[in-house]
């Protein structure tokens, strides 16, 4: 399982990250500590509370995880 933290603020924030998500090869979901919807579904993102961190998690490859990393980095939450 590889993951990184987003944050998402604003419906064009979210719209935007549910397309980078929505053409990987693989599952993608986010979640809070209270739930996990996936990443692909704008109506499971909406749902979500966006008032802290998510975190993104899915089952690739290193070279899938580097190129969907890059591809999602306007969204990486501050380490």
């Amino acid at each position: 399982m590889r993951e990184f933290l987003i944050r998402l603020s604003t419906v064009a924030e979210i719209k935007a990250f549910v397309c980078v998500a929505t053409v990987q090869p693989f599952e993608v979901y986010v979640s809070t500590r209270w739930q996990t919807v996936s990443a692909k579904s704008f109506m499971g993102m909406f749902s979500l509370d966006f008032s802290g961190p998510l975190r993104v998690e899915m089952e690739c490859s290193e070279a899938e995880y580097a190129r969907f990393h890059h591809q999602a980095a306007a969204f990486l939450a501050p380490t």
